[in-house]
């Protein structure tokens, strides 16, 4: 809801960044936009592996093909390159840099196919839930540590890494007819969309296949796999599949539209803030973004890169909630359209338990995204500062 009055208020490109830098400031606006350059760099690369893993178990083993171990993942895993993700990762990026027209009529076909698809396996899986799975609903050893309600909103603070998609859609206000209107709905919708089907999906899935057993790359396959669905698996692949596709799609194209907005601002080297003539796109923040995203899809597993992505984006959380209030004070900031509500109860709550999360993720992800952030701040104040078109107005 924070995102969407924002979006309401100020329908700009750069999403958190934007939005930061105008109540908070340069500096924290910057930092934001840098955090979130983590987050939606390693989305991309992380749904790359998820995309090859489900293709390379469902898809070239239906035609008997199967790739050698050292091009099936990176060197963290025993291999040289996961050759898939990276190759993904370029199809992606073919498509993003034709223009958001071609993007947005692939996402929306894209969409109805994903959404068709989850809602079968759902009502499929339904007739084959085994209820023993269930029990008991909450198991014994969540009671204690290291497995209790620490561990679980540890794992909370992880699978974040599931509803990101929608701060995606508020860097490309800029781009997008009547954005008062339309992003509202489209940030809104998808957040309430997102939460009945996972919740939904999750409980079928458990209740096919006890949740010991799911510990793998491609659970919904597996599980019906488990129960002698084979027809159905293949099916629920092409579903996965196409899901992580459109994931890609609109986290490269947040991405490469925040790279141009700090590039636009004079934070990031001005080359990034151009935009081709022919597609109306930033060509070389695309590039820029390939090279980064294919280097960590082809190299890094898909565990280590879901819990760093995670950080970034809960930082921003903290700020955008947090900055509801002093956005309402700002006269010069009209907004007829949507307001979060119960303010400023809501936006402080919402504040408070971004922060709980980003103290509940594992130490590793702290530390690594603590060493980015300083990364950030140094090149901000050795070079962004000086060459920031913003400290000039």
């Amino acid at each position: 809801m924070a995102y969407a009055e924002f979006s309401s208020a100020m329908p700009v490109a750069g999403s958190a960044y934007s939005f930061g830098s105008v109540v908070f400031g340069e500096i924290v606006g910057w930092l934001l936009g840098w955090g979130l350059i983590l987050e939606y760099f390693l989305a991309v690369s992380a749904e790359a592996t998820g995309f090859a893993a489900y293709f390379n178990n469902n898809v070239l083993s239906a035609f008997n093909i199967t790739l050698p171990k050292a091009l099936q993942s990176g060197p963290l895993e025993g291999g040289m390159v996961n050759i898939t993700a990276v190759l993904i990762v370029f199809v992606v990026a073919f498509i993003v840099s034709k223009g958001a027209t071609l993007s947005k009529n692939i996402e929306n076909v894209a969409v109805i196919i994903k959404i068709a698809i989850i809602i079968l396996f759902i009502v499929v899986g339904f007739f084959y839930i085994n209820t023993d799975n269930y029990v008991p609903f909450y198991p014994e050893e969540f009671h204690s540590a290291p497995l209790g309600f620490g561990g679980i909103s540890t794992a909370a603070a992880t699978v974040f890494f599931a509803f990101i998609g929608f701060d995606a859609l508020a860097s490309n206000s800029a781009e997008t007819i009547n954005p008062k209107k339309n992003m509202i709905r489209g940030i809104l919708g998808t957040v309430i969309v997102s939460v009945i089907l996972y919740v939904s999906f999750s409980l079928v899935l458990t209740g096919v296949v006890h949740y010991t057993e799911l510990n793998v790359d491609d659970p919904a396959a597996y599980a019906l796999k488990a129960v002698n669905l084979s027809a159905w698996n293949k099916l629920i692949s092409i579903g996965a599949l196409v899901g992580i596709f459109t994931a890609m799609i609109t986290m490269f194209m947040g991405g490469s539209r925040l790279v141009y907005a700090l590039g636009r601002d004079g934070l990031l080297p001005k080359s990034l803030g151009t935009v081709d003539k022919k597609y109306s796109v930033p060509k070389k923040a695309i590039i820029l973004a390939t090279v980064v995203q294919a280097f960590f899809a082809g190299m890094v597993p898909l565990t280590d890169l879901a819990s760093l992505i995670n950080a970034g984006t809960l930082l921003a959380f903290v700020f955008i909630s947090f900055g509801i209030i002093p956005l309402r004070k700002r006269k010069d900031i009209p907004n007829d359209g949507f307001k979060m509500p119960l303010y400023p109860v809501l936006p402080i709550v919402a504040s408070l338990f971004s922060i709980y999360f980003i103290i509940m993720l594992p130490s590793f992800t702290k530390v690594a995204v603590t060493i980015w952030m300083i990364v950030g701040l140094v090149f901000y104040l050795s070079y962004g500062l000086r060459h920031s078109k913003l400290q000039k107005r």
